[in-house]
């Protein structure tokens, strides 16, 4: 393992990411306003002038941008901006007018891992575009837990989230369900295509095997409880499967 190389790739990740993270919060302040858990945030709350957090965001992405060309490579440095591009340019907005956005969302919640790949020296193949789908797929069902869970902020926000107009969580929990059974074959893609080997593969059948039984207690019957239960085991579930798939890799 290049340890510089590992340390460039996460410093210039996490400015570009702090920079979308900042550019949302700048264009999403009207709506930052009228939600009770993000009012208080910095520009909603006038502590930070918009003006101010322009040239902050701008900034440090695209410091983020340049050193990632300059430390890593060009192509890693091509997907931290369009990261940027698809979740502030394309996302964002589309947060006001489609229930669709949370699949738009996804991508780039899913291109991170994509960057650390090619950084990494790896080739946009077969074996990367299984660690996009299992990263696009987990996000899903995590995020329809919380949407429902804050469903009236999102509604006083005016947001198009599917969990609005869904009091009674059939339609989150149905979905939900779906994208975690989806997930569970993607997730054993990388033993399949040779990237890692038999732990991985039961492993993540195991961990897969759990996030669908959390989804099937959404469908159940929708509770903050369950709702909570599934948003908890999609955060234990992501960062153990990409353990074990480093273990077995070096292994």
């Amino acid at each position: 393992m290049d340890l510089l190389l590992l340390a460039n790739t996460l410093l210039g990740t996490a400015l570009v990411a702090a920079g979308t993270n900042a550019w949302n919060q700048i264009r999403e302040r009207d709506v930052d306003a009228r939600m009770a858990r993000t009012r208080r945030r910095p520009l909603p709350s006038g502590r930070l002038t918009p003006q101010a957090a322009i040239w902050f965001a701008s900034a440090i992405t695209g410091a983020g941008v340049g050193y990632l060309a300059a430390t890593v490579n060009a192509i890693t440095a091509m997907l931290a901006a369009l990261t940027f591009a698809t979740y502030v340019l394309l996302y964002t907005p589309l947060k006001r007018r489609s229930t669709l956005n949370t699949l738009v969302g996804a991508v780039p919640g899913a291109l991170p891992i994509v960057g650390g790949w090619t950084a990494a020296g790896g080739s946009l193949d077969a074996a990367v575009a299984a660690l996009f789908w299992i990263l696009f797929l987990w996000q899903l069902p995590h995020f329809l837990a919380l949407a429902w869970l804050y469903r009236d902020d999102y509604r006083a926000g005016g947001l198009r989230m599917l969990s609005v107009d869904d009091d009674r969580g059939a339609d989150t929990g149905r979905m939900a369900l779906l994208y975690a059974v989806a997930l569970l074959p993607i997730s054993l893609m990388p033993t399949l295509l040779g990237v890692t080997g038999t732990w991985y593969f039961f492993g993540a059948l195991g961990l897969g095997l759990g996030y669908v039984a959390a989804g099937t207690g959404l469908l159940m019957g929708a509770t903050p409880s369950r709702a909570w239960r599934l948003f908890f085991v999609s955060i234990l579930y992501l960062p153990a499967l990409l353990t074990l798939m480093v273990l077995d890799k070096a292994a």
